[in-house]
């Protein structure tokens, strides 16, 4: 198995072109020709994660956020770019392409939650997911319960109504607050949100839970090995 054949079956997961124009999704960094048998998964390639490739000799990096965003203007000695050059070691990011896929980051979320007959939630640009916890709980209750899954310290608006239909949107998915009130959520579960989002919460009588961006996409690192593996 080589690069290309690992980057053609995340393009049929995931394809690439569904990725924003701002994203930089693909082959980064390397050769599509290269001869693979080990495999990192990781949200951020630091150079922690780096030295952790190289320990466990494995031949690419898999991503969700980029490492080249913007353009470089120069590569240095010492620098993560560099030092994954001279590594040899492939890099290939899926972003906003796995976002929106079909079982893609929020669906692992919807379903390291325990959510059931999960579906795309309608006004997310097909980021978000809905779907239902088993059993009705207050918003103290289900506020409680995401903090224990996620094993985070969360933010979150209480609400006078029970919890079952759940919205989430992994990363930082304020902007989909509107579309779960819309489709009769009783709570939206995402990361990295504003201040204004959770007054206009809390004036909805709505139970918006902030359990931060890390929490919210790390997670995807695990379903995705196992597809791969099966794979």
């Amino acid at each position: 198995m080589v690069v290309l054949d690992i980057l053609n079956f995340l393009d049929r997961m995931a394809p690439l072109k569904t990725a924003e124009e701002f994203d930089n999704v693909g082959l980064l960094v390397g050769d599509r020709e290269t001869e693979i048998k080990n495999v990192v998964v990781t949200l951020d390639l630091t150079k922690e994660v780096l030295e952790e490739a190289k320990e466990k000799k494995a031949e690419l990096i898999i991503t969700h956020h980029p490492i080249i965003f913007k353009p470089l203007k120069n590569i240095l000695k010492n620098s993560l770019i560099y030092d994954i050059l001279e590594s040899s070691i492939s890099v290939i990011s899926v972003h906003t392409n796995l976002d929106r896929a079909e079982k893609g980051v929020s669906f692992f979320l919807a379903k390291e939650l325990g959510l059931k007959d999960v579906r795309i939630l309608n006004g997310s640009m097909e980021y978000g997911r809905i779907g239902e916890i088993s059993d009705f709980l207050t918003s103290e209750e289900f506020i409680k319960y995401v903090s224990k899954k996620l094993n985070v310290f969360v933010r979150a608006t209480k609400s006078t109504k029970k919890i079952r239909s759940v919205a989430v949107v992994s990363g930082s998915g304020y902007f989909a607050l509107d579309a779960a009130i819309l489709e009769k959520a009783d709570a939206l579960v995402t990361g990295e949100s504003k201040h204004d989002v959770f007054l206009k919460a809390k004036e909805n009588d709505f139970c918006f839970v902030d359990a931060s961006h890390f929490k919210t996409e790390a997670l995807f690192c695990s379903p995705l090995c196992d597809i791969l593996n099966k794979a």
